[in-house]
């Protein structure tokens, strides 16, 4: 009688231990369950390993540990705060959570561009003085709104905003017209010239050695001062520090921002009261359910896994992102 077949093992990072995934009952392989500080540990003899605290780095601290490790999936787009150069120049396969956060996060985009034209924010001033007073705002339909970005997320925005009136561009690697999506995609390299035909600078790309600062004074001396910046994508894609000299100089509209280059965002952060700005806590993506989502996703990834099959979402670790697709 041969012996019996061992089920390989996966060590699941959370933020903490108690913190699981759910729905993982009843799939073919072993779990080991640990937060940072079991981390080296749980990936001893594992064969793949998934970051359920995904933007934790603590990976690169127990890569002596993993030499069985095979593949790792991270359950978030943004594979940024995962990669370093042991990764990248390894043969373990690296997938994603690409199309989870592409709806909800093109929903809070178009929530954050009908709050901007409605002027939501002065409304709620107006309020909060019990204060009535009579405002005309602006209409979404015919406006512009460029797209940094042209992979899920970024489609996904592109194709709601059209849906609501709005005339769509892209910024992606290299130009090119007929889109499906965009229409035309201007090359990001090119911003600061582009970036004076919108109303509303949409930034969903990934966070990339040429997408850091990719939106800096360039960019803000170019917009309308009018126009509307949202940053969906990572912190450090936006110079945080000419965009606060361009909302404090009223040289910009305003700004809805869910990410940071310091996340939480500090309390004493000059953003907090920067006019017309509107902070939310890297929550764009995460509607109800958002985890069971993620979960099932990786899941599905399992069995293809424990059969041989092809994993979805592979990341291009060179790239920083799956190709055709966009970080978050």
């Amino acid at each position: 009688m041969p012996p019996p077949v061992e089920s390989p093992v996966v060590a699941v990072l959370c933020e903490q231990s108690s913190d699981r995934p759910p729905g993982l009952e009843g799939l073919p392989v072993e779990f080991r369950y640990c937060a940072a500080d079991g981390l080296a540990e749980a990936v001893r003899g594992a064969r793949a390993l998934m970051l359920w605290d995904y933007f934790s780095t603590a990976v690169r601290d127990v890569w002596s540990d993993a030499g069985s490790v095979e593949w790792i999936h991270v359950t978030a787009a943004g594979v940024d705060t995962l990669l370093f150069d042991g990764l990248r120049d390894s043969d373990v396969v690296v997938t994603n959570a690409r199309g989870v956060f592409d709806r909800p996060i093109a929903e809070y985009v178009l929530g954050a561009v009908i709050a901007a034209a409605k002027d939501t924010r002065g409304s709620l001033d107006l309020q909060r003085r019990r204060e009535w007073r009579h405002r005309e705002t602006r209409s979404i339909a015919g406006a512009k709104a460029l797209v940094v970005g042209t992979g899920g997320i970024g489609r996904a925005t592109a194709r709601l905003l059209t849906a609501a009136g709005l005339e769509v561009r892209g910024a992606g690697r290299r130009a090119l017209t007929g889109d499906p999506d965009f229409g035309e995609v201007v090359d990001t390299s090119n911003l600061a010239s582009e970036a004076a035909w919108c109303d509303y600078l949409i930034v969903a790309a990934p966070l990339t050695a040429g997408t850091r600062g990719v939106v800096g004074a360039e960019v803000f001396a170019q917009l309308k001062p009018d126009a509307h910046l949202v940053n969906i994508g990572r912190g450090p894609l936006v110079d945080e520090g000419a965009l606060l000299d361009a909302l404090s100089r009223g040289a910009l509209g305003g700004a809805t921002l869910d990410v940071f280059d310091t996340e939480p965002l500090p309390a004493d952060h000059p953003l907090w009261d920067a006019p017309n700005t509107t902070i939310t806590a890297h929550m764009a993506g995460d509607v109800i359910g958002w985890r069971d989502t993620l979960a099932a996703q990786f899941a599905g990834n399992v069995r293809r896994w424990v059969a041989g099959e092809q994993l979805l979402n592979i990341v291009d670790k060179k790239l920083g992102y799956v190709p055709g697709g966009a970080g978050r």
